[in-house]
């Protein structure tokens, strides 16, 4: 894992500054500090920076990227992990393909080289992004991952085309415009963002299983985005009916212990995150299993018990014979590194897991180590949110009784009264663009289209005239397609819209590689590998939720790993204590609040309404708010005090300047990269290894 950047100019003739280049390499030195490369090709106006952490061949010089074919013809930036490389390798070896480093990273040039794009990508498995410049055809490609594990952002300027793994990178190079659009604060303040969006005016994300194809034609750009992957649910009545519980069973068990073999592939030790959820206590007892050693497994604790789940991970710890280390956290830490968090999140939190997970990754970089394998993936493709239990028993059972109906969701409601506001909405919430789309409003949404009616009064005249008949839904409507959803049962459709939405745009974002690579761990989530999700789509509605039983398909597969109390217990939502939790986390969050949301530091930044955002606390304290209100307000809160962060980070902020202060800090320069020194002792973290 890594991290890149590059330059496309419009017109080839037009110089790369390479010492740009190099500043954009060290601004996400974060992400790799083992060393940097850069490299342009002569005449023809394209450059590209890496910054690398070394997981696979550590010989620094001989797996320096970015990689250039021999003949000149191709560039290449990848960041991420390609598994099953070592058979890829050696095929093409044997067909003749000659190999300089033992990096994964190099198939992907030699696989181009040999066979294009189109018939490269159905072999990378994994988790990357990664850029190509093919000088023959005189364009850019700009590939994302199946799932948007790894990021990768882009935006034109007068002179061409920045891309890079942060928006920060894209900030180093002056000609990157740095403001809010009104449409992307809309989100930031609502949680929910628009598919393939960020918050900042004409910066875009590419989406997950897309590539990005820039050429040039006559001094200008022609650009075209297009997916090579779905999440491909089978139509009702496509799956096969013959196929017995047990087969199914059999097959997820097996796909996901491949899945978790090729991931404990590395050069350096592999851990795993560990808490009490059947996601991880999963993936801790495969790897267990796999492992000729004992495994390292990293726990988040709270000081609040109903949120807390280390006993459960110090059971299953145990059982496998793994090192354990706890790491408890208060209102105080979670609170206390917001800031630093958002720098690396680049977008607003609802809750204060991602610095939960941010302080987790530097505990991980403490104990020399780069990379744990996770639990994301899990519920999106067994159906394990409390969210699609509801929606299953809403709209996908039709000969559930009306009165066994409603008891159901009266025990759902009951059994998530905690995140009641976050995870499930208080009231249903019917949006007609999603309806029309998905044939209802999936419950995964409702909480966030919820805040929605809350936030013209929260923006500043100008941004609330802009956003006068705005419609957040129908943005977000606008992106699913609609021939993945046509013909499908209600279950697979809610599972879909979360993959597309929530998975990529927050639990992959501020839950996962932006916070992990703050400290550079790698995270390698098992369960969003494309072979298990194929054997998992397969799976009938019924076997995913069976009854009142969330990913019961699942629970069967690992039973015999998995401790009895969690074999039994119902799905719990993995978040840290809200802000109303206890006084301690209320007084934290008030002290950044005093900060941010004050009337001068609200004009400032132009963002706000300053009386809206005091009717908003002043609703938060009544004594009449519901505990699922206080929730939600909870969330705005954060994302008030977060929009302001980000305005101070990356609006207010000179980030060029920055950029080339961190590349002199370093030490890096321009035609130094073999004698530059691993960058963690200048950056605060443990030299992993």
């Amino acid at each position: 894992m890594c991290g890149i950047g590059g330059i496309f100019q419009r017109n080839g003739d037009q110089p790369i500054d390479e010492q740009l280049l190099v500043n954009m390499a060290a601004i996400q030195v974060h992400r790799g500090p083992d060393g940097f490369g850069v490299r342009s090709l002569p005449g023809q106006g394209v450059g590209f920076c890496h910054a690398r952490l070394s997981i696979i061949d550590l010989d620094a010089n001989r797996a320096r990227q970015p990689f250039v074919s021999e003949d000149g013809q191709v560039l290449m930036a990848h960041n991420g992990e390609f598994y099953d490389f070592q058979r890829i390798r050696a095929d093409l070896s044997a067909r003749g393909v000659r190999f300089t480093s033992k990096s994964d990273s190099e198939i992907l040039l030699r696989l181009y080289q040999e066979r294009g794009l189109e018939a490269t990508l159905p072999l990378l498995r994994g988790e990357f992004a990664f850029a190509l410049f093919d000088r023959a055809r005189d364009e850019l490609l700009l590939v994302r991952d199946r799932f948007g594990v790894k990021p990768q952002y882009w935006t034109l300027t007068d002179e061409g085309l920045v891309f890079g793994s942060e928006l920060k990178v894209l900030f180093a190079h002056p000609g990157v415009k740095r403001q809010f659009s009104s449409e992307g604060l809309f989100h930031q303040l609502m949680q929910a963002v628009v598919p393939g969006s960020t918050a900042f005016e004409e910066v875009h994300q590419l989406l997950p299983g897309h590539v990005l194809t820039v050429r040039r034609r006559g001094g200008d750009f022609e650009i075209s985005d297009r997916p090579y992957w779905d999440v491909n649910f089978p139509r009702q009545g496509e799956r096969d009916g013959a196929l017995s519980e047990t087969h199914h069973i059999e097959a997820v068990r097996a796909a996901l212990l491949e899945a978790v073999e090729v991931r404990m592939v590395a050069d350096v030790p592999v851990g795993c995150y560990l808490s009490g959820g059947i996601d991880s206590c999963s993936i801790l007892g495969l790897a267990a299993a796999v492992s000729q050693n004992p495994v390292r497994a990293f726990t988040i604790g709270f000081d609040d018990a109903r949120y807390d789940e280390t006993p459960i991970a110090t059971e299953m710890a145990e059982a496998t014979g793994a090192e354990q280390l706890v790491m408890r956290l208060s209102g105080n830490e979670l609170y206390g590194h917001l800031e630093d968090t958002i720098w690396h999140a680049e977008r607003s939190i609802y809750n204060t897991l991602a610095v939960a997970k941010f302080l987790m990754s530097r505990e991980v970089n403490r104990s020399h180590y780069k990379v744990v394998m996770t639990g994301e993936g899990s519920d999106e493709l067994f159906g394990g949110y409390p969210a699609f239990r509801r929606d299953m028993f809403l709209h996908g059972l039709d000969d559930l009784p009306a009165a066994e109906r409603q008891e159901w969701e009266q025990l759902l409601q009951q059994a998530n009264a905690l995140v009641q506001g976050a995870m499930l909405a208080e009231e249903q919430v019917h949006d007609p663009a999603l309806e029309q789309v998905v044939g209802f409003t999936p419950s995964c949404l409702q909480p966030w289209l919820a805040c929605a009616p809350l936030v013209p009064e929260l923006l500043a005249p100008e941004h609330r005239e802009a956003c006068a008949g705005y419609d957040p839904g129908a943005a977000i409507a606008a992106t699913l397609d609609p021939a993945q959803l046509e013909g499908r049962h209600a279950l697979d459709r809610a599972q879909y819209v979360w993959i597309k939405t929530m998975l990529e745009g927050q639990i992959l974002t501020w839950g996962g590689d932006r916070v992990d690579m703050a400290h550079a761990m790698e995270a390698r989530p098992a369960f969003l590998d494309h072979h298990l999700a194929a054997v998992a789509v397969q799976v009938p509605p019924e076997l995913r939720i069976k009854g009142k039983t969330e990913k019961y398909v699942l629970r069967e597969a690992m039973r015999g790993l998995l401790p009895e109390v969690l074999y039994k217990r119902e799905k719990f939502a993995f978040m840290a204590p809200p802000a109303h939790a206890d006084a301690q986390k209320r007084a934290a969050m008030q002290t950044l609040a005093d900060r941010y949301l004050n009337t001068e530091a609200i004009e400032r930044a132009g963002l706000l309404d300053a009386a809206g955002v005091q009717a908003l606390f002043e609703r938060h304290d009544h004594p009449d708010t519901s505990a699922a209100q206080r929730v939600q307000l909870d969330a705005v809160i954060n994302h008030l005090i977060c929009v302001q962060i980000m305005h101070r980070l990356f609006v207010a902020a000179d980030l060029p300047a920055q950029a080339r202060q961190r590349a002199d800090a370093l030490g890096w320069r321009l035609h130094q990269e073999e004698q530059a020194e691993p960058a963690y002792a200048r950056i605060g973290m443990s030299p992993a290894g």
